[in-house]
């Protein structure tokens, strides 16, 4: 309501000086002679005043409109200084109450400036052009107008005059709604200020001071309860002749209005399930867990009562309470409906129960916030439920930390431990930082919760409907949801998180100041939490860009040439890369303030030394742009140095070969390009062998070649180029025996398999034909040696 009077005078304000700014030029040129000039510029000026006339008229009524929003933006600040002055410092949960209230209606106020001095001018322009108009016009001498010009002169005069006073009248109006905005917004920047000087106070109180530590108050346990029975007695008693909005009678009402519409929901959500539900719905593994799955949707169908009833009441305590409990209905309802979604009925049952003294712990603290509890009793009261809690959620986990999934139990030794942390604050007398810390945790894990449903779900769909097997063309929506959207969630979570905790103590404006204050303020460098998250988030988006392009780009190639695709795809990815994170680079940088002239200066002192040092690479980058642009592919078998290998990556710096051996081998680039490497399965795929055997002497040499020639072909070996027969030449003679060369075309990437094939066949073929496949003989003689 408040802010929307505000935005409204703002409005106004802004249609005022758009009608001003529209008026017509009510130009004329350079007509035929004197006398048309005045005729045309007398039917201009008197377009123009009944233009203004009726526009005059329109602003007036806007005017005392906007007068009227400004005294009750006038009127709604006195009653946030009164509230916010009145105020008493011990009642922390009221006095944020305040501070926030008027904090508020002053962000609100001055949110969208209006620019009065641009308006002002322009007026002033405008008040000077028609009074020199004017002045003009009285200045022609009446001896040379004939009777039609002289009328029409007058006219004009008359017309321009008229006009001039409207605009004088308007400047004066303006003028004094400036002043009447000036007035107010510097009377809710004093509200202001002061509500931030109260701030900072609470938060020393919560962070710096605290209070009397818990044993202490035991001590003083008789003194504490008769000032928690005064403040309680003071607080929340009953005044017959009090008819304010957060007396208790009214807050006991209230709260008895909101349990009301809780059992609505709750009968709304059973009748249903049981009664409207189709079958097929009921049968869902889900609505096998009733109690469950109406608790769940009991919260959701309560929140979204209360947020009807936020909207159209205007009582405040509802307005305040309503906000609380939706957001505790959201954590609630997160919890079990994540568990619905992952866990099986047997778990179900236990799950609920580790997750229970979080929520209990989580409704007492809004419980605390909603009736604006006094310090000392959550001082006293609050210590001894996180003791507890603790204890219960320790319990729980030794009863059930074998009958739920290890992620939920993660969760649970998490909260163990802000259990842990809440306690040994709270009895050291910081019970507002335990609060804090509590709260935090509940809507961070609230929020853990909605991502790991939201994935949990998107596993589901893609399951159902076999994303992996379909192409990314029409699966790019749900890889943007797995691989950009959640992520992104999950680094606005932290923030989020922080910021709910916060706004539990209406201190969620200094937590946006700290989220936007610059932790690193230089001339050419700026960095902040919000910052710093925006780039995180950017890296997730422009990851899911880069590897959506790189997918689709693949399907290209494959469709074009799947024998070069690998290749293809290996060299569009490292440009679409130094494109894609260019990109994000240079925003970063913008995001930073980090001033490209700067970096320039920075960078300049430096590219000497950088250019010696980065020669090789910049020269490796060459070579491997040169070497995929088509001289080696990925799956190519090259050889190099006597090292046979395939090529399985071509990057800008180096080329890796897994060898035959099984080892992978690095050459550079650089390396690589400037040897003679033998690329073995660039133009068909087949290498040429050359097996030696041998025959012996006396041997018929034709027939031998003409036999093992036959044989080698007659295999029909698939891996054996057919298109060339293998050949047998004479090579030499040897010591022992005739060689023979058999000269075959095999697979290069089978040629070891395939050679020792055709040895079986030379040796099986020259067996059968009884031909002596000679090896090296030694006679040896043993000499006996006279004895003497």
């Amino acid at each position: 309501m408040k802010t929307s009077k505000t935005m409204n005078i703002r409005a106004i304000a802004m249609m005022i000086m758009a009608m001003v700014f529209s008026l017509q030029a009510n130009a004329v040129l350079k007509e035929e002679n004197l006398d048309k000039t005045l005729a045309i510029l007398k039917n201009e000026l008197t377009t123009q005043y009944e233009e203004i006339s009726t526009r005059t008229a329109r602003q007036k009524a806007r005017s005392q409109d906007m007068h009227n929003r400004i005294m009750e933006v006038w009127r709604m600040s006195n009653q946030n200084a009164l509230m916010l002055y009145s105020q008493k410092q011990d009642y922390v949960f009221d006095l944020t109450y305040a501070c926030h209230e008027a904090t508020k209606q002053y962000h609100d106020f001055t949110r969208v400036r209006i620019p009065f001095v641009s308006f002002l001018n322009r007026t002033k322009l405008d008040i000077a052009r028609y009074d020199s108009l004017s002045k003009s016009l009285s200045e022609i001498p009446d001896a040379m107008l004939g009777r039609k010009a002289l009328a029409d002169r007058n006219e004009c005069l008359r017309l321009s005059k008229a006009i001039l006073n409207n605009l004088k009248q308007n400047y004066r109006n303006t003028s004094d709604f400036i002043e009447m905005y000036n007035k107010t917004a510097a009377h809710l920047k004093e509200i202001n200020d002061y509500a931030n000087l109260r701030y900072n106070d609470i938060q020393t109180d919560i962070f710096k001071n605290g209070s009397d530590d818990y044993f202490t108050v035991l001590k003083r346990l008789r003194f504490v309860i008769t000032q928690m029975r005064q403040s309680v007695e003071e607080k929340y008693k009953a005044r017959p002749l009090s008819n304010s909005q957060w007396d208790s009678k009214f807050i006991l009402g209230l709260f008895v209005i909101i349990f009301f519409y809780g059992i609505v929901a709750s009968l709304l959500n059973i009748l249903v399930i049981k009664k409207l539900l189709p079958r097929r719905i009921r049968e869902k593994e889900f609505l096998k867990r009733p109690f469950y799955f109406t608790m769940a949707s009991t919260t959701f169908t309560f929140a979204l009562i209360l947020g009807l009833i936020r909207a159209t009441t205007s009582q405040n305590f509802l307005i305040m309470a309503s906000d609380l409990l939706v957001e505790y209905a959201w954590l609630l309802g997160i919890v079990l409906f994540s568990l619905l979604l992952r866990l099986t009925h047997e778990h179900m049952k236990s799950a609920f129960r580790i997750y229970a003294p979080l929520i209990t712990v989580g409704f007492i603290v809004i419980t605390f916030r909603i009736i604006l509890i006094p310090n000392e009793l959550v001082n006293l009261i609050f210590p001894p439920v996180l003791l507890f809690s603790t204890l219960w959620q320790w319990g729980m986990i030794k009863r059930h930390h074998s009958k739920v999934p290890r992620v939920d139990m993660f969760y649970s030794y998490c909260s163990l431990t802000v259990f842990l942390f809440s306690v040994v604050s709270s009895w050291a007398g910081y019970t507002l930082m335990s609060v804090q810390v509590i709260i935090w945790w509940i809507m961070q894990l609230t929020c853990i919760l909605t991502i790991a449903s939201a994935n949990r779900w998107l596993k589901i769909i893609g399951k159902k409907k076999k994303v992996d097997n379909k192409p990314i063309t029409s699966t790019w929506f749900y890889h943007f949801c797995n691989q950009a959207l959640l992520p992104v969630m999950g680094v606005a979570s932290a923030m989020l998180s922080i910021y709910w905790a916060a706004d539990v103590f209406n201190l969620s404006v200094l937590c946006w100041k700290i989220f936007t204050t610059n932790f690193v303020n230089l001339d050419n460098l700026k960095i902040s939490i919000i910052r710093l998250s925006v780039a995180v988030s950017l890296w997730f988006i422009f990851s899911y860009i880069c590897n959506t392009l790189r997918e689709i780009m693949r399907q290209q190639f494959m469709r074009n040439d799947p024998t070069t695709a690998d290749s293809r795809d290996m060299m569009g990815k490292n440009v679409l890369q130094v494109v894609v994170w260019g990109t994000w680079t240079l925003v970063v940088l913008s995001i930073f303030s980090i001033s490209f002239a700067w970096l320039m200066v920075v960078t300049g002192g430096l590219s000497t030394g950088i250019g010696f040092a980065s020669k090789d690479i910049l020269e490796n980058i060459y070579y491997g742009i040169s070497l995929m642009t088509g001289r080696i592919k990925v799956g190519d078998l090259i050889e190099c140095d006597g090292i046979r290998g395939k090529v399985t990556s071509i990057s800008y710096v180096s080329t890796l070969i897994e060898s035959t051996d099984g080892s992978v081998i690095a050459f550079q680039n650089s390396q690589l390009f400037t040897k003679n490497y033998k690329n073995l399965t660039r133009n068909h795929g087949y290498a040429l062998s050359a097996i030696v055997f041998g025959v012996g002497y006396g041997t018929n040499i034709e027939q031998a070649r003409q036999i093992v020639e036959q044989a080698v072909n007659d295999m029909h070996h698939p891996l054996i180029d057919p298109e060339k027969p293998a050949k047998a030449v004479f090579l030499d003679f040897a010591d022992s025996s005739i060689n023979i060369k058999l000269l075959c075309w095999v697979d290069v990437l089978k040629q070891a398999y395939v050679e020792g094939d055709i040895r079986n066949c030379i040796y099986d073929t020259l067996n059968t034909n009884n031909i002596e496949m000679p090896f090296p003989k030694r006679d040896v003689y043993v000499k006996e040696l006279r004895q003497d």
